[in-house]
């Protein structure tokens, strides 16, 4: 992938290409901000198995980022300086997210890994063939995060409390990370720009189609918490 294959293409409109430099940002920081926040959890888990099945979600994490860097580049971006104007949007998720243990931990990398993936693979069908077949190369790598399910299955059966604090807590991310994106849409025109875009660009969203989208980010979270044995 080349910004070559862009000629004559949708990045040659300045406004669509700030929009995909945006996401690509917001992606980009998003992967490393997990990396951190992975390793960061590891250190307080003394099950080795879960130990290393942390670690091998954040090296998958780590090659995400990697492969969203490099199409910055690609594009003639700096990356860090695109990726750093999301600094306090992640920063204010995980101030508001803090995890009162290593559980908490698990489920909120496994909300995390799932929303994400899901509304990166929403958007990516309104894109050009190059970024979305990054975005979906990025999003199909997901699913290291789906031992979560056992552990908190066992977590559970050995103690049936856990199930509602932790419902409460997916309840609480869920709620936070749909706060957060709408924050960055409504703070963004080119990113919304993007979003909603226009009668001449490929596939584009309208208002409605917007709250079709995440209405099914809503049922898919709530799938997925039915089958950790919690209420959405």
């Amino acid at each position: 992938m080349s910004s070559e294959s862009t000629a004559d293409g949708p990045l040659d409109d300045p406004a669509y290409r700030a929009g995909v430099v945006e996401l690509l940002g917001l992606l980009c920081y998003g992967e490393l901000s997990a990396v951190e926040q992975l390793n960061t959890d590891a250190r307080d888990v003394e099950d080795l198995a879960t130990k290393v099945a942390i670690q091998t979600m954040a090296a998958a994490e780590w090659e995400h980022f990697v492969k969203l860097r490099d199409r910055l580049v690609e594009l003639g971006e700096d990356p860090y300086a695109v990726m750093e104007s999301f600094r306090s949007t992640f920063g204010r998720f995980h101030e508001r997210t803090r995890s009162s243990d290593w559980l908490e931990g698990l489920l909120k990398a496994y909300v995390g890994d799932g929303l994400a993936a899901d509304f990166y693979r929403e958007i990516a069908a309104f894109l050009d063939a190059d970024t979305r077949q990054l975005i979906l190369e990025t999003m199909s790598q997901t699913g290291n995060s789906e031992f979560v399910v056992d552990r908190v299955r066992e977590a559970i059966a050995a103690d049936p409390k856990v199930a509602g604090r932790l419902a409460l807590w997916s309840r609480r991310l869920m709620g936070e990370a749909l706060s957060q994106a709408q924050r960055v849409v409504a703070e963004r025109d080119a990113l919304t720009a993007l979003v909603v875009g226009g009668d001449d660009r490929p596939g584009t969203f309208d208002l409605a189609t917007i709250g079709r989208m995440f209405a099914r980010i809503t049922e898919a979270h709530a799938e997925r918490m039915s089958r950790l044995g919690l209420d959405a």
